[in-house]
């Protein structure tokens, strides 16, 4: 898919993110009164009357980073000049030219780029001959707008549009399976990001806490396509330092919310924490095909076999017990692969449409073993026929005598059985119980 690029570029809090935001219709990027919030490059896709262009968020040019990643930053908007087939050059109407708009104005020029200047903060019309004076910069008049307050905004897109006609602006293609990777701070969720795209896509940095947006790459692979979100490390609520933690930590929830399958990355060198856990609770919770990840396994494989690692994780992590485990190294690209491999198939089987007859076949089976069901007083639970209703989650309804009988015990055991005897064993199964009466029974 080649879609044209185009890059938001401006100084600390212009408004680039809420640009992004405003545009793409939704909360993309974080938006935060601090300086530097966005560091990597957040893109989202626009479409505006049968056209549709990439639009890429970038980190403030010319912030000094707290956690000294500027030349990480810079580096990522670097990346997106390079890619993009024009520039919004976003300036603060409010303060007019400052020292860093000059820098950036110098370096835009040098690449004679295809440039538009857009003065935002333009909250009423008053203040719109104040731009006049970005015409100094070498871009032309700047267009006035005001991302928060919905001026101009369709005038923008259109302006956009007109600049970049020339292009081939298709429809993007279907993507086929979002893949959301998750897990606490310095995992290795970025590398890993960066290893399956094969891109540095997204800043890595040995600095905890160094993604804060949730980040959607798309990329292709044997000619589909396919979206990685790389999330926000995440950690415990009381450690949380500020809001900037905590809407990364939102981010990230959703994330697994909207995603088809889950990457939980879990460092070997530690054990499995809280926020393990907490990760492990929520993604059993939403029903979510998960591949449990084990990252930086060359400096743990000399401490234990895979066998006992994945023993333990079942101790630790009943909920996933039934995933299927990678064991990587993302810094070496060691076994992503076989993560793409894994991700494939486990969305492949929470995908599948199982018949009617199969699915009471292997009910019958079940219930003919005379196991896992416990009376309760006269009455005996018993299944007159079960139908599956949706995938993405393989989602079963049992119709049964009494519904009180199927207990959480009951249940779970009738869900392993069901994975032995289904080609579902690697995949969450929503079991739902309904009162029927039938004469049939199994």
């Amino acid at each position: 898919m080649a879609l044209p690029k185009i890059a938001i570029i401006g100084r600390p809090n212009v408004g680039k993110s809420s640009l992004l935001n405003a545009l793409a219709g939704s909360m993309i990027s974080i938006v935060e009164p601090t300086a530097g919030v966005t560091r990597d490059r957040v893109g989202v896709i626009i479409e505006y009357n049968d056209s549709y262009f990439e639009l890429v968020d970038t980190g403030g040019y010319g912030i000094v980073d707290s956690d000294e990643l500027t030349e990480h930053i810079e580096s990522q908007i670097a990346q997106a000049i390079g890619s993009a087939d024009l520039i919004l050059f976003i300036v603060d109407i409010r303060d007019g030219i400052t020292p860093l708009d000059k820098k950036i104005a110098q370096m835009l020029r040098k690449d004679d780029l295809n440039v538009m200047m857009v003065a935002n903060k333009a909250d009423h019309a008053k203040i719109f001959p104040s731009a006049g004076e970005f015409a100094r910069l070498g871009f032309g008049d700047a267009l006035c707008i005001s991302a928060a307050n919905n001026i101009n905004q369709r005038e923008l897109v259109e302006a956009i549009i007109e600049r970049i006609e020339h292009l081939p602006q298709d429809k993007p293609e279907k993507i086929v399976m979002q893949v959301a990777i998750v897990g606490k701070r310095n995992a290795g969720k970025s590398t890993l990001t960066n290893a399956i795209v094969g891109d540095d896509r997204v800043i890595v940095s040995e600095v905890p806490g160094t993604t804060r947006d949730a980040v959607d790459i798309r990329f292709q692979k044997d000619g589909q396509e396919f979206v990685v979100i790389d999330t926000a490390g995440v950690r415990k609520k009381n450690k949380m330092n500020d809001s900037i933690e905590f809407y990364g930590f939102v981010r990230a929830e959703r994330s697994i919310h909207r995603a088809d399958v889950v990457l939980l990355m879990i460092d070997s060198t530690l054990p499995v924490s809280q926020v393990d856990k907490k990760l492990a609770k929520l993604i059993s919770t939403e029903y979510k095909a998960c591949v449990l990840i084990i990252n930086k396994w060359d400096l743990a494989k000399d401490k234990a076999t895979t066998d006992d690692y994945s023993d333990y994780l079942s101790e630790v992590l009943p909920e996933l017990k039934y995933c299927p485990i990678a064991f990587t190294t993302a810094k070496d690209e060691k076994n992503i692969q076989s993560v793409l491999d894994l991700s494939t198939e486990i969305f492949k089987q929470a995908s599948m449409k199982i018949s009617t007859g199969k699915l009471n076949k292997a009910i019958e089976l079940i219930a003919a073993e005379k196991v896992g069901a416990k009376r309760k007083g006269p009455k005996f639970p018993r299944i007159y026929y079960a139908t599956q209703v949706a995938s993405c989650p393989i989602t079963i309804i049992l119709f049964v005598n009494n519904p009180d009988l199927f207990d959480e015990t009951y249940r779970r055991f009738l869900v392993n059985r069901l994975r032995t005897l289904l080609p579902i064993a690697e995949v969450p199964i929503n079991l739902l119980v309904r009162p029927r009466r039938e004469k049939r029974v199994f």
